[in-house]
């Protein structure tokens, strides 16, 4: 469940949005505000997940707003100006709906909200390989890519190299499936990690992977997204 407020200083444009947020199993309304100063208590006050926040507004418009928080909950910017995209974009917003939007396309941002926080959620995880006889904490987002090598894989980070006892398919089960490829039959990366792909061939740092002919369809869906 996503806790949201709505930030609009025009009485038709909060009400369509609190019918579609009440018509979203996954979101629950926590406030819908007038304008960005009233907003601003309910941020300080309250837990909040999401915003959707207009751009326009007297006083204090959706962007001066958005740039007085510290450490803002997504957001999603609304309105009706597409001028306003760009400078949104710098500022790590989740989307851009432009007024008029459908259901259809308020959804789709929505879903970009939860693919954002599940993603910052996984790459907390930390995971716990036996290798060399020890035991080691990685954090998700440590790792480069994982290689398969016969009976063992090899875990590649910045840092090390762990070599240890385990299918890369099992290992990749335990990753987010959101942040991770299988990209080969011997390789599964990071796509955080990735520095570009050039043909069939992936750079991380000083390694150059191949993909699979049988892996790229899938890896390229995730990649592009």
């Amino acid at each position: 469940m996503m806790r949201c407020v709505i930030i609009d200083d025009e009485p038709a444009a909060r009400s369509v949005l609190e019918q579609y947020i009440a018509d979203t199993p996954e979101l629950e309304l926590t406030e819908s505000c007038k304008n960005a100063l009233e907003a601003r208590k309910v941020v300080k006050e309250k837990d909040v997940d999401l915003l959707f926040l207009d751009v326009n507004m007297p006083r204090l418009s959706g962007i001066e707003f958005l740039k007085t928080l510290s450490n803002a909950p997504r957001v999603i910017l609304t309105t009706a100006y597409s001028e306003y995209a760009l400078e949104g974009y710098e500022l790590d917003v989740v989307d851009y709906l432009l007024k008029p939007f459908s259901f259809e396309r308020f959804l789709k941002a929505v879903d970009k909200a939860w693919d954002k926080t599940e993603a910052s959620q996984a790459a907390d995880q930390v995971i716990t390989i036996k290798a060399d006889g020890k035991l080691y904490r990685v954090g998700v987002n440590e790792i480069m890519f994982a290689e398969s090598q016969g009976d063992y894989i090899t875990v590649h980070t910045k840092e090390k190299k762990l070599t240890f006892n385990q299918t890369l398919k099992d290992f990749y089960s335990q990753l987010p499936e959101s942040l991770f490829s299988r990209v080969h039959k011997s390789y599964v990366v990071s796509l955080a990690k990735i520095e570009y792909l050039e043909g069939n061939l992936i750079k991380l740092g000083n390694h150059s992977l191949p993909v699979g002919k049988a892996y790229k369809e899938a890896f390229l869906e995730k990649y592009i997204a």
